[in-house]
């Protein structure tokens, strides 16, 4: 048995961030019906870059998911979902703030409907403050909490994933499972609420505390950590690497490796401390070191002496890499309009269950007839309703 099995999911988020917290639940085992638009659907279904007709954005993301299609600006559609909600047990949205009120969705609406239900509202900005209202993509919010101005070196990049979609959404689905155990203890559901900008700030919490502490702000360092030298990626005769050193015993052993043994009594060099202090200048030396042999060599030599270090892959390399496989991180998943995919799975191992694919993603409104019967509606009820939705998109 799945930890989630049993569990009733109402999903209307859109885009990265929510469908990635239900596709955590979904995973997990619970049923996860994801309410979508006549006509349109779900946003990243047309995401590129598309594989065929689907977005690989909404491939990644949505499966193990049932789709209903329900317009919920009419009031009959809103009827059916307010029937899904009163037997349901979380329900998910990921609205700008103030748009679930709007539609009759606010979390005291559907808390008069099912006081169990735990519902969970992710947004970009949190519920107070003054930017509450205001929209936001996961690069907007990696320029508004700092990530942006210490990613890349010479120019501003941003974090090349998602990194607050789904860090939020690992959040929420934390959240969604404390209020669970919670309502084991006393019968009731509750308001879960997370957001981009909280994510984004938890993320650089202690770039945070360092510059409330000394007043600088954090350098745009690259590959290399504020803390720590050398550390960070390096040219070799071929390709670069990267070399991870964190204490003075790891130098050691890197000396070793580069037989640069003097480095260990130059002062400019001698502790961590002064290392950082001399970033520049061990860097220059250590690259003029690398470039006398191959990447793979190096790191034959720096693998025997436990100084940690790496290929800087490309996707192509990890998707075959043995570590990847072995971990059995990609999951085969037979899909109606591309055939065979690999999914990544959750990065979570239960001793008890295995964790599988179950259903690919389902195509736009797919379940729509099954989940409309099962809440006891006849096949007239249910064409009227969707010939009534075609007719309002």
């Amino acid at each position: 048995m799945l930890p989630l099995q049993g569990m009733r999911v109402i999903d209307v988020t859109t885009n990265i961030s929510g469908p990635s917290l239900t596709m955590i639940l979904a995973d997990l085992g619970a049923e996860v019906i994801k309410i979508e638009r006549p006509g349109i659907g779900d946003e990243a279904r047309k995401m590129a870059p598309l594989v065929k007709e689907d977005g690989t954005f909404f491939l990644n993301i949505n499966r193990n998911k049932k789709s209903v299609v329900l317009n919920l600006q009419l009031q009959e559609a809103r009827e059916v979902m307010y029937e899904l909600i009163r037997d349901a047990d979380i329900f998910v949205e990921n609205y700008r703030l103030g748009k679930a009120d709007k539609l009759g969705l606010g979390y005291d609406t559907l808390k008069s409907l099912n006081e169990r239900l735990i519902y969970c509202s992710l947004t970009a900005y949190g519920q107070m403050g003054p930017s509450k209202y205001k929209p936001g993509y996961d690069a907007i919010l990696q320029a508004e909490t700092g990530l942006m101005s210490m990613t890349g070196s010479d120019h501003l990049a941003r974090v090349p994933v998602s990194i607050l979609d789904q860090g939020s959404a690992v959040w929420g689905a934390l959240g969604i499972l404390s209020a669970l155990l919670q309502r084991k203890e006393n019968g009731q559901g509750q308001k879960v609420e997370t957001s981009l900008y909280e994510t984004g700030v938890y993320w650089v919490a202690y770039h945070l505390l360092s510059t409330m502490l000394t007043g600088e702000n954090p350098e745009k360092l690259g590959s290399n950590h504020a803390s720590f030298a050398p550390y960070g990626a390096f040219q070799t005769a071929d390709i670069p690497i990267m070399i991870g050193i964190s204490n003075d015993r790891l130098f050691d052993k890197l000396c070793v490796v580069l037989e640069k043994q003097q480095w260990l009594i130059d002062e400019r060099f001698s502790s961590n401390v002064v290392r950082v202090q001399n970033r520049t200048l061990l860097n220059e030396k250590l690259t003029e070191a690398l470039q006398s042999k191959k990447a793979a060599d190096w790191l034959a030599d720096l693998e025997h002496q436990g100084v940690p270090s790496a290929m800087i892959q490309q996707m192509t390399d990890v998707a075959k890499h043995p570590q990847t496989l072995s971990n059995h991180m990609l999951i085969d998943a037979e899909n109606p309009s591309n055939g065979n995919i690999h999914l990544t799975r959750l990065p979570i191992t239960l001793s008890s269950v295995d964790l599988q694919v179950r259903n690919t993603p389902p195509a736009l409104g797919e379940h729509t007839v099954e989940v409309l019967r099962d809440l006891g509606k006849s096949d007239v009820e249910i064409e009227r309703l969707m010939n009534r939705q075609e007719l309002q998109n």
